[in-house]
């Protein structure tokens, strides 16, 4: 468990996280709105040798791309139902990418690999992160 005491600070421990990802790797960020997902996206992005800066919420879009040393594609699952998740395809996805996906409670078939985050504001800057990783998880080698 960690705690940060600011946006730079979440952005900081997911770019910690990101430097071990490689493709096919699969994060689930859970937590309230405005808890710091998209805060820790950009630290995983960044992480992964994406531009931080270009990262934003993909609420409407759904699915965003960006390219570094990995292919990362960030996904918004808040507007969408898990029938309508089931449709996506997400799972194509995961061969030749990081995912990320916020509000995961929505795909039924995420896969069991995945390293969980979940993020719990604490204070109006303050946020307790948990980070949850499969103990087989090949991002730890």
């Amino acid at each position: 468990m960690h705690f940060t005491n600011s946006e730079g600070e979440t952005v900081a421990l997911g770019r910690t996280l990101g430097r071990r990802l490689r493709a096919g790797d699969v994060v689930l960020l859970e937590g309230q709105l405005g808890a710091g997902k998209t805060a820790f996206v950009r630290g995983l992005a960044d992480g992964a040798g994406c531009d931080a800066e270009d990262v934003s919420s993909p609420t409407f879009t759904i699915v965003q791309e960006y390219h570094g040393r990995v292919t990362f594609q960030h996904v918004d699952l808040y507007r969408l139902t898990p029938h309508e998740v089931d449709d996506l395809g997400l799972e194509e996805l995961m061969a030749d990418a990081v995912v990320a996906v916020e509000w995961p409670d929505r795909w039924r078939h995420a896969p069991s690999s995945a390293i969980r985050i979940s993020l719990t504001t604490v204070g109006e800057t303050k946020r307790k992160v948990e980070i949850l990783e499969p103990a087989a998880s090949h991002s730890t080698r």
